[in-house]
C-alpha cells in the first residue's frame, strides 16, 4: 500500500501516486487490460484528493502506461511487456528436441493398452451417484479391499483393507506419515539422490542421514538398492528386521519396482519378514501403468494406524476417485497380474538388447553393470571432461543422459531402457560415443 509523505508539498503528492502505480504496472501486479481503481474510490483509499488522483493518472496515460476509455475509465496497457519482453523459451534455440531418452523414468509406449484402461475409466464414471461425492479420506474401501488381497498374494503382505490408505504418489504418502512419527527424530536414506523422500522429511524437521542404521526412520527400496537393479538379499533384510526390532527402529519399505525382478525370484518383503511390525509398506502402480496415474498406497503397522485413524477425517483424499474405481475392477479382472507378466518380459528383452548395443559400440573400453531387477545399467566409460559437460553436450545433440559418478579418469552413467525403443539403441549409444570423443582427449579410446 501507498504511504504517502506528508513532508512533501502538495504539489508533488501526484508524483508519488504516479511512480506508486507504476512501479505496479512495470512489475507486472497490474497486468495489461486489467481496470485501475476509479478517481473517486482511489482518493477515499489514499485520502487524497480527486484532483491529485486525476493528475498522477494523467501522468500514467501521457506515459503510456494506461489509457482512458469513454465512460468506463483507466485501463493499463501492455508498455511493461514491450520494455521487459518474455525471455525465449531456452529449448527454443539452445535445446534441440531430444532423440533419446536415456534418463528417463516413463515407460515403453508399447507397454500399456490405452484402449483397455479407456474402458475402465468410462466405466468408473458411469457410476454417477458415487462420482458426485468426495473420495473417502483413507481411499475408496472397495479398492483397499481388492489392495490387500492383491499384495498378500504377490508379496506375502497381510493386512486389513483397514491398514491402507492410498495416496496421489509417495510424497502424498509421506506428508500423511511424518505427522504420526512422534517420537522419531532422525531418518536414514540410501542414497542422497532421492531428493523426492528426503525433502519432505527435512520439512517436517528430520535430521536426514545417508546409510546409518542408528536413525529412527530406516527408509529402504529393497527391490532398487542401486540405479542398476541390485537387490537386497534375504539375509540382509532379516539383520534389518532384527537390529531395527532390538532398536526400537521403524523401517520404511519402498517396494519400488518389485515386478521387474528378472533374474531370480523375487525376495519376501521386509513387511511379510516381520509379520508387519515396525514397517510400513508402500507401493505404487506408476511404473506399471503409466507414470500419470497417481494412485500409490501405504500398509500401517497396527501403532501408526491408531494414531492415523483418530485424525483420518481431517486429510482430503489426493488420488482420484474414478481412477481407484477403476484400478479396483482392473485388478479384480485379472489385467494387473498379466499386465506384470508382460512388463517382465518386454524390460527384461530391452535390458539385454540395451547391453549389446553397448557393448558393441564401446567394445573392451566400457564396463557395464546390470542387476536382478530394474530397467537401467550402469556404464563405465574412460572420459577426460566432467560429468557436467558431457550432460550439456549430449543434450546440444539430442541425447539426455543420468551421470551416477564420475573420476578424473572415467564417467559412470546410468543408461534407461524403459521409454526408448529398441531400434533406437544402437545409434544412441553410437551418439554417445561420438560426443565422448569429440569432446575427450584422443586416448580415451
Amino acid at each position: 500500500m501507498l504511504n504517502i509523505s506528508v513532508e512533501h508539498k502538495k504539489e508533488h503528492l501526484y508524483l508519488e501516486v504516479y511512480h506508486y502505480y507504476r512501479k505496479l504496472i512495470l512489475e507486472n501486479r497490474l497486468l495489461p487490460g486489467s481496470k485501475m481503481p476509479s478517481l473517486r474510490k482511489c482518493a477515499q483509499e489514499l485520502k487524497l484528493s480527486r484532483t491529485t488522483i486525476e493528475n498522477a493518472y494523467l501522468q500514467l496515460a501521457a506515459d503510456g502506461y494506461i489509457i482512458a476509455r469513454a465512460q468506463s475509465g483507466y485501463y493499463v496497457t501492455d508498455i511493461a511487456t514491450k520494455q521487459h519482453p518474455p525471455a525465449p523459451e531456452k529449448h527454443a534455440a539452445d535445446d534441440p528436441p531430444c532423440l533419446y531418452d536415456f534418463a528417463s523414468s516413463g515407460v515403453d509406449r508399447e507397454s500399456f493398452r490405452f484402449d483397455l484402461w479407456q474402458r475402465y475409466i468410462k466405466s468408473a464414471l458411469r457410476q454417477g451417484d458415487r462420482m458426485l461425492s468426495y473420495g473417502e479420506p483413507q481411499g475408496e474401501k472397495d479398492f483397499r479391499e481388492v489392495l490387500a488381497d492383491y499384495i498378500r498374494e504377490r508379496r506375502n503382505v497381510i493386512c486389513s483393507p483397514d491398514d491402507i490408505v492410498v495416496g496421489a504418489g509417495l510424497q502424498s504418502l509421506l506428508q500423511i506419515l511424518c505427522p504420526l512419527l512422534l517420537e522419531q527424530k532422525t531418518v536414514s536414506f540410501p542414497t542422497p539422490s532421492f531428493i523426492q523422500g528426503s525433502t519432505i522429511f527435512e520439512d517436517y524437521g528430520f535430521d536426514v542421514h545417508y546409510r546409518d542404521k542408528n536413525c529412527d526412520v530406516i527408509y529402504v527400496s529393497p527391490a532398487h538398492m542401486t540405479k542398476w537393479g541390485e537387490i537386497m538379499t534375504v539375509k540382509r533384510r532379516l539383520e534389518l528386521i532384527h537390529h531395527a526390532q532390538a532398536n526400537g527402529h521403524l523401517i520404511i519399505e519402498d517396494d519400488f519396482e518389485n515386478e521387474f525382478v528378472y533374474l531370480q525370484k523375487p525376495t519376501p518383503s521386509l513387511f511379510g519378514l516381520s509379520g508387519g511390525e515396525n514397517v510400513v509398506y508402500i507401493g505404487s502402480f506408476s511404473r506399471l501403468l503409466l507414470p500419470s496415474i497417481r494412485v500409490s498406497f501405504m500398509v500401517l503397522p497396527p501403532t501408526l494406524r491408531e494414531r492415523y485413524q483418530k485424525k483420518a477425517d481431517f486429510y482430503n483424499q489426493t488420488a482420484s476417485k474414478a481412477e481407484q474405481i477403476a484400478l479396483c475392477q482392473f485388478i479384480r479382472d485379472g489385467h494387473l497380474v498379466s499386465q506384470t507378466r508382460k512388463l517382465r518380459r518386454l524390460y527384461a528383452q530391452k535390458l539385454k538388447a540395451l547391453s549389446t548395443a553397448v557393448r558393441e559400440t564401446f567394445g573392451t573400453d566400457c564396463q557395464i553393470k546390470t542387476g536382478a531387477a530394474g530397467t537401467s545399467l550402469a556404464l563405465t566409460i574412460p572420459c577426460t571432461i566432467s560429468g557436467s559437460e558431457l550432460k550439456k553436450k549430449a543434450r546440444e545433440k539430442g541425447l539426455r543422459l543420468e551421470i551416477l559418478k564420475e573420476t578424473p579418469e572415467d564417467i559412470t552413467l546410468v543408461l534407461s531402457c524403459s521409454s526408448i525403443p529398441v531400434k533406437d539403441f544402437l545409434p544412441a549409444c553410437q551418439l554417445l560415443k561420438s560426443v565422448v570423443e569429440k569432446n575427450a582427449s584422443a586416448a580415451c579410446f
